[in-house]
């Protein structure tokens, strides 16, 4: 008998840094290549079809993160939920949770595809497109929200696959299509002449095949967390449960990257240029973000699983050396893209006020991520714990309400570019200052004990 491979990683005992560590490396390797998609399409269109096809491209990110962003929250709640079950090693409460997580991505990866493409003549009228890039950008938005199954499926999958610590099979199944992605990009916009369609058409077939090839890998697991297609069903009391930690997680991505479709709108009034050099800002910026938000997600995992467990001492000692870790390393990663910011932009485009829009860009952000790594680790932490509410308004406050009208009153008073881009660190400030201190002082760590007993036992008996 052939031996079984045991892919999942118990995070209950051991060393702490270690399994952070070792599961947040391949999740960041993962998470870079993901970005990887938008990124390849913006410096294909950047450089081979021209500067006003970077900006279509580059101002649609917010629009595709509302609609992706919701489902994206979900996944996150799906995750938080069956890591609860897998670290009490509650096996059909795993098995509940995981089919009930794939019969909400058939119904909502329907929804939100059809939504995306009645949405956008919406959208780009919201961000005050400009006549040269609105034709483009409509074109690529359409046939990207018409091919998001594929990456609602993907992201929905390894999500499962993180929530019982694998995160190494993920990876392997996006760096293929990731690759993939790349070669059809230059082959439909060098060679068939395809312009911002053919880097649309090209991110969408990489994205469904790594939806499919980890919903294969679930299809063929012999673990709990295994799909068998003939009982996907939505349990009644776990779907409850998935949405209590997922719709908050969900509303707050959505209208965070919505408010983002009204930043872009000021960004947008100062010209072509300056839209190209924010694209190209926004693409290295996602990059800057990944290993913090990785730990994030790692400390999710952890916490999640410790909750799980009954060890809440060990879940809280991980979220500290998970922030000690998020800030040492947004650090290190700061020095060498202040030193090569231009040439970093100049990969996008090398029209000259492009390079130094976005060169500007950087060199005034970057100094601001360390303190972004706070909220980040505290948010994955008490989302962990199953308190998603608690940092779903506190990011929703700071990154909504306070960032919008800081660009109300500064773009009035002031109307410079710097003025307008530093809304995102004064966000980033005051949402690390108010998690702090709701963290610190708000006794969330009761609701561990409520959450050990719920996961005990599986009593989601009821379907539809």
């Amino acid at each position: 008998m052939a031996k079984t491979v045991k892919r999942s990683r118990i995070m209950t005992e051991g060393s702490i840094w270690k399994h952070l560590l070792l599961f947040s490396i391949p999740l960041l390797i993962g998470n870079l290549f993901q970005q990887l998609y938008n990124t390849v399409d913006s410096i294909v269109v950047g450089n081979f079809v021209g500067k006003e096809a970077l900006a279509a491209v580059g101002t649609t990110d917010n629009i595709i993160n509302t609609i992706i962003g919701f489902f994206m929250g979900m996944s996150t709640g799906a995750g938080v939920v069956i890591s609860h079950y897998f670290g009490a090693k509650n096996d059909e409460g795993v098995h509940k949770a995981v089919h009930t997580t794939i019969a909400i991505t058939f119904i909502m990866s329907i929804f939100f595809s059809i939504l995306g493409v009645l949405m956008v003549p919406t959208m780009l009228r919201f961000t005050k497109t400009p006549a040269d890039v609105i034709e483009q950008s409509s074109i690529y938005l359409r046939i990207y929200f018409a091919g998001s199954a594929g990456l609602m499926f993907y992201n929905m999958g390894s999500g499962i696959l993180r929530a019982v610590g694998d995160s190494k099979r993920p990876l392997y199944f996006l760096i293929f299509s990731a690759l993939l992605n790349t070669i059809l990009d230059i082959l439909f916009v060098t060679v068939f002449r395809m312009g911002v369609a053919g880097v649309a058409i090209a991110t969408i077939t990489a994205q469904g095949i790594s939806a499919i090839l980890v919903m294969i890998t679930l299809t063929k697991e012999q673990d709990s967390y295994r799909i068998v297609w003939r009982k996907v069903r939505i349990y009644k009391k776990m779907l409850k449960k998935i949405f209590a930690v997922g719709f908050p997680v969900a509303l707050q991505q959505a209208v965070t990257s919505f408010s983002n479709v009204f930043v872009q709108s000021y960004i947008n009034n100062f010209g072509s240029a300056c839209m190209a050099g924010w694209s190209s800002y926004g693409k290295i910026d996602k990059f800057c973000m990944l290993p913090m938000q990785t730990v994030a997600l790692s400390v999710t995992t952890f916490v999640g699983q410790n909750i799980g467990s009954g060890n809440l001492k060990r879940a809280k000692k991980g979220s500290n050396v998970a922030l000690v870790m998020s800030i040492s390393i947004s650090v290190l990663m700061m020095i060498p893209i202040l030193i090569f910011a231009p040439s970093l932009v100049s990969l996008f485009n090398q029209d000259p006020e492009v390079v130094s829009y976005g060169s500007m860009f950087l060199r005034f952000m970057m100094p601001f991520f360390a303190f972004c790594c706070i909220n980040q680790v505290y948010a994955g932490t008490l989302r962990g714990a199953g308190n998603a509410t608690a940092p779903t308004i506190i990011l929703m406050s700071c990154f909504i309400v306070f960032r919008q009208i800081y660009l109300f009153i500064a773009s009035h008073l002031f109307g410079t570019i710097k003025v307008v881009a530093f809304g995102y660190p004064a966000g980033w400030l005051m949402c690390s200052a108010v998690m702090l201190i709701y963290y610190h002082f708000s006794h969330w760590e009761k609701r561990s004990a409520a959450i050990n007993q719920s996961v005990a036992s599986s009593d989601e008996t009821d379907e539809t």
